[in-house]
């Protein structure tokens, strides 16, 4: 028997379901996301600052690479259709994609990769790995055809090409590119709001444009943990890399979400700038190490999310020794180093805190921990312009708690005047024999041992591996499973 109420709830329910397929319609049918960021680019050019922000931003998007890192840290063809690599591993032959212009209509060939290889290793280069490009020359064989030249082995070229401090420029562009960049990418910027947001644009002159899926994309800048998640709930944001972890309780269990917790090959420290006195002594150090606990610090910084370690190395990368023994917790141990080294205490040093939270929490920690040793830690919140050229550039500072996200950055121990001041002729040396090393197994084991070396010389303290966490609306595809570097491939999105 159909009665009225039957036939309203009928009703009801036929209006629901066509509601629920003209949303799903309306959702299958965008093409414009809002991403979320916790820092603001100081720039758009990667070859001219040190900020993981300006990745984010432009690789992949607006810059492109000869080869490019996918999620699982595997390197596949981007602007390079191939490549041969001789088996000295020291000189790379690559094929270019042909009919590829940059968008100011200039062409994209071997010139252009020279150019940027040249300058990127130049006097006046600013470039970050400015001395990976340095020690390699580039040759131009045709308009298609490009040849690098090493004078050292370096097992991971192809993915330090994929990375952004390799990108491909146009040469009459790299003046102004870190406000108006100018690459080969299937995006170009259409605003830059300081302060706010980057929009950028689907380029139509893209070599591939018709598998793009998103025409517009948002990075709206929210530094405060509490304005990300209400950002996230209010649907003001779509996606949001590396959210702060205290907010993902939230959304573990909301259907309309889905939550990604990624590993990392980043590296979370407390860097010690090695030439200041009385950090230059290695028993002052290796207090601090041991002054520090932590599973402690993982959980006041990160919410748990972290994985305690002891040298500038990662669980799952190549050669990786547990070397979180070598300096472990123990305050007594660190209250007899420093009497040992003279130290009068209380000692007081300044901690240089980047507005990023892991680091404004983890300094609360790290300030308890220390002051338990007769160490007063004066913290200083800085802005991260002001962390580049005080902290980065200058050398002006005792402490600092900083990640270093890049996969594979053993290198920067080995860089003269680098912003930690480490200068130790036996670990430049055994890098040179890891960077000489063919076989992966002998290579392993010198990785293992500048692994021991670091942690032993206490170098930083090493705190943990950070996992990131990645909190999206539930119709958004492709955001990345894993986080081998800093990017936001728009390229992947769809709804």
């Amino acid at each position: 028997m159909i009665n009225r109420r039957t036939v309203l709830s009928s009703g009801a329910l036929a209006a629901l379901s066509a509601s629920t397929s003209l949303e799903a319609l309306a959702q299958s049918r965008k093409d414009s996301v809002v991403l979320g960021m916790t820092l603001e680019p100081p720039g758009l050019d990667p070859t001219a600052g040190a900020a993981s922000a300006i990745a984010e931003v432009v690789q992949y998007n607006i810059f492109e690479t000869l080869t490019k890192i996918n999620a699982d840290g595997s390197v596949t063809p981007l602007l390079a259709e191939s490549w041969e690599v001789s088996p000295d591993l020291k000189t790379y032959t690559f094929k270019l994609r042909k009919g590829v212009k940059f968008q100011n209509g200039e062409p994209f060939n071997a010139a252009a990769v020279k150019f940027s290889f040249d300058r990127a290793g130049g006097d006046k280069s600013t470039n970050k790995d400015k001395r990976t490009f340095a020690e390699m020359s580039t040759q131009v064989v045709d308009d298609s055809t490009v040849v690098v030249l090493r004078k050292e082995i370096d097992p991971d070229f192809l993915f330090v090409l994929g990375q952004a401090t390799a990108i491909i420029v146009e040469p009459k562009s790299v003046d102004t590119n870190a406000t108006k960049p100018i690459g080969t990418g299937p995006y170009k910027l259409d605003a830059w709001n300081k302060g706010a947001s980057v929009v950028l644009g689907k380029w139509d002159g893209y070599r591939n444009a018709a598998a793009i899926k998103i025409k517009k994309a948002t990075f709206r800048f929210i530094g405060d943990p509490a304005a990300q998640v209400a950002a996230l709930l209010a649907g003001d944001v779509d996606g949001f890399q590396r959210v702060t972890p205290r907010g993902v309780p939230q959304f573990k269990g909301n259907p309309q979400f889905q939550v990604i917790v990624a590993g990392s090959r980043a590296k979370t420290i407390l860097a010690i700038n090695n030439k200041k006195k009385p950090l230059d002594d290695v028993r002052v150090r290796r207090a601090i190490a041991a002054a520090i606990d932590r599973k402690a610090v993982i959980e006041g910084a990160v919410d748990g999310y972290g994985v305690p370690i002891g040298s500038h190395y990662v669980p799952g990368a190549l050669g990786y020794v547990d070397t979180t023994g070598i300096n472990p917790f123990n305050p007594e141990k660190a209250k007899a180093l420093l009497k040992e080294a003279g130290v009068t205490t209380p000692l007081e040093l300044n901690l240089l805190l980047p507005p990023v939270p892991y680091a404004r929490q983890g300094g609360e920690v790290i300030t308890s921990q220390l002051a338990k040793i007769g160490i007063v830690a004066k913290t200083q919140n800085v802005e991260w312009a002001q962390w580049l050229s005080g902290v980065y550039t200058n050398k002006n500072y005792d402490l600092t708690i900083i990640s270093h996200v890049e996969p594979f950055d053993l290198a920067n121990f080995a860089k003269p005047g680098y912003y930690w001041n480490y200068e130790s002729p036996k670990f430049n040396e055994l890098f040179k024999k890891i960077n000489n090393t063919p076989r992966e197994a002998d290579r392993a084991k010198l990785l293992g041992e500048a692994q021991k070396l670091l942690a032993e010389d206490s170098v930083h303290a090493f705190l943990f591996q950070p996992q990131w966490i990645t909190i999206g609306h539930k119709n958004l595809k492709g955001l990345w499973k894993d986080m081998p570097v800093f990017v936001n491939d728009l390229s992947a999105l769809s709804w």
